[in-house]
């Protein structure tokens, strides 16, 4: 079986460990955002990447669900010592290892996609983790403060303002003239079914479905989401600030909606949200919480399993 998912973060990575986890002999193949990618004292670092990457090799910081396990952070006190900026994202001794790898490959060459193999050549994550694009998109985001009225990369709306002022819109710098990474449109028309994790729909899923050709690419096969809010909320991070900056409400019915049933086949959904209806989709209520590897894993086996009931 062929199982292809798009990824944004944590809660993706940790939905596709229990992906993984319960269906072992699939083949496994994870888009992943690149549009929170940021250069950093002259580093590319590609966050949503290595998320997935460190979570399903065992080596994320399972705490906090970002960067690396047992981390220290010499070189960036080190580097606020000089006075260098930004100093609001922190990236750890071990983590810096990776973004020197990948800026010195970017250097000589090697397009993203292949670095990003070569990196998981060390991690071993059990999928193939591929860019959604080779070329260089960043989600930028308008907002108005003090300052009047600009442009931010999305990790100093995100990270440094932790979206505490208003998103305006957003625009995803690039995207107009991407292409879809070597091997992503083949593994999407190899694919059995399609699985969303519950990523966020704006920044992480909606930024993957921007680069020309992916969406037109899923919208013939059976496609399972599953709902990264839950009675009014997210799940986690900040996903009701993003949908409020394109007017679409913080609902598990919202989302839904704002993915289409062109898209969509069937939507998982939180007992709490039963009654989330759409013409042409299946919704199915039940758990959807990931408290451990465990409930991943189940919640990731009921979402396969109506996927593969779909595509029949």
């Amino acid at each position: 079986m062929h199982i292809v998912s798009l990824a944004g973060g944590i809660g993706g990575a940790r939905f596709l460990r229990g992906l993984r986890a319960t269906e072992p002999d699939a083949t496994i193949t994870v888009i992943g955002n690149t549009g929170d990618d940021i250069t950093l004292f002259g580093l590319r670092v590609c966050p949503d990447l290595d998320t997935v990457m460190y979570t399903l090799g065992n080596g994320i910081d399972e705490e906090q669900g970002w960067g690396r396990a047992k981390e220290s952070h010499v070189v960036k006190e080190e580097l606020a010592a000089y006075g260098m900026e930004p100093q609001w994202f922190g990236l750890g001794d071990r983590d810096f290892a990776t973004h020197i790898v990948r800026s010195q490959m970017l250097a000589a060459g090697y397009p993203l996609s292949q670095i990003t193999e070569a990196l998981c050549a060390r991690w071993q994550p059990g999928v193939r983790l591929l860019p959604m694009s080779d070329d260089r998109c960043e989600t930028h985001v308008v907002i108005e403060d003090e300052h009047g009225k600009r442009a931010i990369h999305f990790q100093e709306w995100w990270v440094r303002l932790r979206a505490s002022v208003p998103a305006q819109s957003f625009a995803l710098v690039g995207a107009d003239t991407a292409k879809p990474a070597p091997g992503v449109l083949e593994a999407i028309e190899q694919a059995d079914v399609v699985i969303l994790p519950p990523s966020n729909p704006v920044v992480s899923i909606g930024t993957i479905l921007q680069i020309p050709g992916i969406r037109d690419a899923l919208t013939p096969k059976t496609v399972v989401g599953v709902s990264p809010i839950i009675g009014g909320a997210p799940v986690r991070g900040m996903a009701d600030a993003c949908l409020t900056a394109i007017g679409v409400e913080t609902t598990a019915q919202a989302v839904l909606e704002l993915y289409g049933s062109d898209l969509i086949d069937g939507w998982l959904v939180a007992e709490e949200d039963e009654g989330v209806a759409l013409d042409g989709v299946r919704v199915v209520a039940r758990p959807i919480l990931m408290h451990d590897a465990e409930t991943a894993a189940d919640i990731a086996r009921t979402a396969l399993d109506l996927a593969l009931e779909l595509a029949r």
